[in-house]
């Protein structure tokens, strides 16, 4: 399993352009997922052309809740490659909707939280003020969990994936909606990381870079330093 990191406001290759938002390529399944597309899409497109990643070898795009940072790179994707299933929430604006239905890709509203294909799931709505999913990938190791944002809470997100799957958590990252919080909250969320045993934390995109150095601090080796054009292989 191979994960690419194709947009990120934090940097990793010098080569691509960072912006505001999230997006993440996985290969190595049943079918290539893009989670999230970023805030723009030219931005997103040309970080994946320097990458050689063809953006027509996608077969699924899943994007985790309706925020711009989150979908703006959408609609020059499905200009590309309309080929695909894209997955939403039902709380999703009917102006995206309806737009992801005139470009012809296969669309689906999950609610729920299933299993989208063999060790690929999502789940399903979290939150309520912001709704959003994560998507849980099920490997050798042990379960990796990608979060857009984490709006209806990072800990909770990880408690719901366990008590779903009850598996171990091998990796969790990307946003961790962290930015701005006090030391003594993010070294308690650290503190439940480590009694859900989650193995690899990777905060990333909107969670702050206080979270990240204190999450680098206390995880030391096991931190994953999540930027635009990371890789994480998985064999």
């Amino acid at each position: 399993m191979k994960i690419t990191i194709v947009f990120d406001n934090y940097p990793h290759n010098p080569e691509l352009k960072t912006e505001w938002g999230f997006s993440c390529l996985i290969e190595g399944f049943e079918k290539n997922i893009l989670f999230d597309t970023g805030s723009d899409g030219k931005i997103l497109l040309e970080n994946m052309q320097k990458l050689k990643l063809d953006p027509k070898k996608t077969d699924v795009i899943i994007i985790s809740h309706d925020h711009w940072d989150h979908t703006g790179g959408l609609k020059s994707y499905l200009n590309v490659n309309s080929n695909v299933y894209v997955y939403l929430l039902p709380s999703f604006s009917d102006n995206l909707k309806n737009f992801v239905e005139k470009t012809g890709a296969n669309m689906f509203e999950n609610n729920e939280r299933n299993m989208l294909f063999s060790h690929v799931h999502t789940t399903g709505t979290l939150g309520s003020a912001i709704k959003e999913q994560s998507l849980i990938l099920e490997t050798k190791k042990g379960l990796v969990v990608i979060t857009g944002c984490a709006h209806p809470g990072i800990v909770n997100i990880i408690e719901n994936v366990k008590e779903y799957l009850k598996q171990s958590i091998y990796m969790v990252f990307g946003g961790f909606h962290l930015g701005g919080h006090p030391d003594s909250v993010l070294k308690q969320i650290i503190e439940q990381f480590q009694k859900l045993e989650v193995e690899h934390p990777g905060p990333s995109h909107c969670s702050g870079e206080r979270c990240r150095e204190l999450f680098a601090n206390a995880y030391k080796e096991n931190f994953m330093d999540i930027g635009v054009g990371k890789i994480i292989e998985i064999i």
